[in-house]
C-alpha cells in the first residue's frame, strides 16, 4: 500500500542557476537604492486672467546635470535635470535661457540653509554677505513667478548629502562626460501626479471687537478705530512663503495691540469711547481681495462709524525710519490729525515717520495699499510702513529671503508702541501731552516673549491663502488668540477673485540615484550570461553526464508525417 504522505520533493538541481539569478537580481535591486531623498518645493503654478505663470509640471525623471554649457550651442538638455546653487548663480544667463524659451528636463535650484523656514534665528542685521544673497534670490523670485516655464522647477536647500551629489556632477560634467542614459552618473526623480486647478479657493477673514463706553442714556453709536493686517502671504514656492516681515510683523503687531488694548478696556474707569475693530484679512497680494470683501459685508451704520483705520504692513525691518501712506490729500484734516499723532510719538521713541501720498485710479483694479480699499468706500484710512513705494503685484509678500533672519524684533516692538500710543492718545484726547500710556515699565509694557514667540510661529508657517483651508490651524490658532483678547469674534470665508487662478502639488520628495553606464550593464549582462551557461554546464555534467549537456544541442530527428 502506498503511503498517502508525501515526501518533501528535494529542488532539481537544474533549477539552481535560476537561484542563483533571483539572488543577483535582489542585490541589484538593494545596489540601485536612493543615494538621498531630499524635501523639494515646486515653484509656484498659477494663471492671472487666464495667462499661465511659473512651473507647469511637476514630475520629474531626468539625468542631473550642473552647467547650462553655455559655450556649446549644440548641447541638448531636453532630457538633463540642472542642479544650480542660487549662491553660484548667473542671473543673466538664466535670464537670458528662460527668456529664449530653451527646453530643459528641469531645474533644480539650491538654496543655502539660512534661507530655511526650519532655522529660527535671532535677526542680526548688517551683514553684508547675507544682504547680497538676499537681493540676489529676490531678483532670481521676480524672474521666475512672471515667466511661463514649460518644465518643472523645484527648490531644495543645501546639505552634506546634495552637496556631495552636486560636487560629482561637476565632476563628470567638467571632465566632458555629461550625465546620459550611455555614461551613467545621477539620476534626480520626483513622482508627482500633473498638478490640477484649485476650485473655489478660499479666503478667510477673522474679526475682533472690544466693545467702547458708553454713557448712561447715551443710545448714539461710538466712534470706531479700526486696527487692520493681511496676513497671507505669496511667493516663488509656496511651501516655503512664510513672510516673516510681510507681513508676519504686522500680524504680530495687531495681536500685541489688540492684547495691550484688551487690558485697558478691561476696566470700566480706562476704557476709552471708543470702539475697536481688529482686522486679520486675507487676499492681501491678490489686490487685498479679502479686505474689499470684508468690508463690503459691514452695514453702513458701522462703516460710517470708522473714525479712521490703520492699515499695519512691514514693520521688522533693522532702520528706523516709517511711513505713513495715505490717499486723501495730506492737507485734509483728518490725514493732518493722523499724521502729527505718529508723528509726535515717533520724536519720543527716536523714529522718523514720513507722509506718503498716492492717490487712487479707481478705474484700475490693482490696489498697491490695504488702506486703498477703504478709500474706495470713502472711510479714512492709512498703511504703516517701512516700505516707501508699494512693491508691484505678486512681489514682496513672502519671499523666499522674507524669513526670521530678515526681521528685528526691536523694530515690532517700537512699532507697537508707536500706534498703540497714538490710539491711545486720540481716544482719550492726549494729543501732543507726552503721555506715556504704555511705558515700558508699566502694567500696560508691551511683552517682548510674546511678540518673539508669534514671530516664530508666523516664521515657520507658510500663508499662502489658496492652500489654506477653513480649518487650518493657523487660522484657528489666529481665531482663537483675537478671541482671548477681544468681546466679539467673528470668521468671515469668501472665495478668492477668479482673476487668480493656482494649481496644486507644491512640494515633493527628490529621489537621487546613481545609475551605471550602458557600457556597465553591457558588461555585468555578459558576465551574468557567461556565470549562468558555465553553471548549467557543470550541473548538467554532474548530475547526468556529458551526453546530456550534448543532447541538448544536438538537432532533434526531423518526424516524417506517415501518408494516409
Amino acid at each position: 500500500m502506498a503511503n498517502s504522505q508525501r515526501r518533501p520533493a528535494a529542488l532539481d538541481p537544474v533549477y539552481y542557476p535560476v537561484v542563483a539569478l533571483a539572488l543577483i537580481l535582489v542585490a541589484c535591486v538593494d545596489f540601485c537604492d536612493a543615494v538621498t531623498v531630499v524635501d523639494v518645493y515646486r515653484l509656484v503654478q498659477y494663471d492671472l486672467s487666464g495667462v499661465p505663470f511659473g512651473s507647469r509640471l511637476a514630475t520629474l525623471n531626468h539625468h542631473a546635470g550642473s552647467s547650462f554649457f553655455a559655450s556649446s550651442s549644440t548641447v541638448d538638455l531636453s532630457r538633463t535635470v540642472l542642479m544650480l546653487p542660487v549662491r553660484e548663480l548667473d542671473l543673466d544667463l538664466i535670464k537670458e535661457y528662460i527668456g529664449q524659451g530653451k527646453l530643459l528636463g528641469g531645474l533644480l535650484l539650491l538654496l543655502p540653509p539660512q534661507f530655511s523656514p526650519e532655522k529660527v534665528e535671532t535677526a542680526v542685521g548688517g551683514d553684508e554677505d547675507f544682504d547680497l544673497l538676499r537681493n540676489k534670490v529676490s531678483e532670481l523670485e521676480r524672474l521666475l513667478i512672471h515667466a511661463n516655464i514649460p518644465y518643472p522647477v523645484y527648490f531644495a536647500f543645501e546639505d552634506d548629502n546634495i552637496n556631495a551629489v552636486l560636487a560629482e556632477v561637476k565632476r563628470n560634467d567638467a571632465s566632458g562626460q555629461p550625465a546620459t542614459a550611455t555614461t551613467g552618473g545621477y539620476k534626480l526623480v520626483v513622482a508627482a501626479s500633473d498638478p490640477k486647478k484649485i476650485a473655489s479657493p478660499t479666503i478667510t477673514n477673522i474679526q475682533g471687537w472690544l466693545p467702547g463706553l458708553k454713557s448712561d442714556g447715551d443710545s448714539s453709536q461710538l466712534p470706531t478705530i479700526a486696527i487692520v493686517a493681511s496676513y497671507d502671504t505669496f511667493g516663488a514656492a509656496p511651501a516655503l512663503s512664510v513672510g516673516s516681515d510681510s507681513n508676519g510683523s504686522g500680524v504680530v503687531a495687531l495681536l500685541e495691540i489688540a492684547r495691550l488694548f484688551s487690558v485697558l478696556y478691561s476696566n470700566p474707569k480706562t476704557r476709552g469711547r471708543y470702539n475697536l475693530l481688529f482686522g486679520l484679512t486675507s487676499g492681501g497680494p491678490y489686490n487685498f481681495n479679502g479686505t474689499q470683501k470684508w468690508l463690503r459685508s459691514f452695514d453702513q451704520r458701522l462703516r460710517e462709524s470708522i473714525d479712521y483705520a490703520i492699515c499695519l504692513n512691514s514693520l521688522g525691518s533693522f532702520g528706523n525710519e516709517l511711513h505713513l501712506h495715505v490717499s486723501k490729500p495730506p492737507e485734509n484734516t483728518y490725514i493732518q490729525q493722523i499724521f502729527q499723532g505718529f508723528s509726535s510719538v515717533a520724536e519720543e521713541s527716536g523714529l522718523q515717520v514720513g507722509l506718503k501720498h498716492k492717490k487712487i485710479n479707481i478705474s484700475s483694479p490693482r490696489v498697491a495699499w490695504e488702506h486703498e480699499q477703504f478709500s474706495r468706500l470713502r472711510v479714512t484710512a492709512a498703511t504703516i510702513s517701512e516700505l516707501s513705494t508699494a512693491p508691484e503685484l505678486l512681489e514682496g509678500t513672502g519671499s523666499l529671503s522674507d524669513n526670521r533672519r530678515s526681521v528685528s524684533e526691536a523694530s515690532i516692538i517700537r512699532s507697537v508702541k508707536l500706534v498703540a500710543e497714538s490710539v491711545a492718545r486720540h481716544i482719550y484726547s492726549q494729543e501732543g501731552k507726552g503721555t506715556n500710556i504704555f511705558a515700558d515699565n508699566g502694567s500696560l509694557a508691551v511683552n517682548p516673549s510674546y511678540v518673539r514667540s508669534w514671530l516664530d510661529l508666523l516664521s515657520t508657517t507658510s500663508r499662502v491663502a489658496p492652500f489654506l483651508s477653513k480649518s487650518d490651524p493657523l487660522i484657528m490658532a489666529l481665531q482663537k488668540e483675537l478671541a482671548d483678547h477681544t468681546a466679539e469674534v467673528n470668521v468671515q470665508h469668501e472665495t478668492l477673485d477668479e482673476t487668480f487662478t493656482f494649481y496644486d502639488s507644491i512640494s515633493g520628495k527628490l529621489h537621487v540615484y546613481q545609475v551605471a553606464s550602458v557600457t556597465f550593464d553591457l558588461l555585468l549582462l555578459l558576465v551574468l550570461g557567461s556565470y549562468l551557461i558555465t553553471l548549467f554546464s557543470f550541473l548538467v555534467i554532474t548530475t547526468r553526464g556529458l551526453d546530456d549537456l550534448i543532447s541538448l544541442f544536438r538537432r532533434p530527428p526531423s518526424r516524417k508525417v506517415k501518408a494516409v
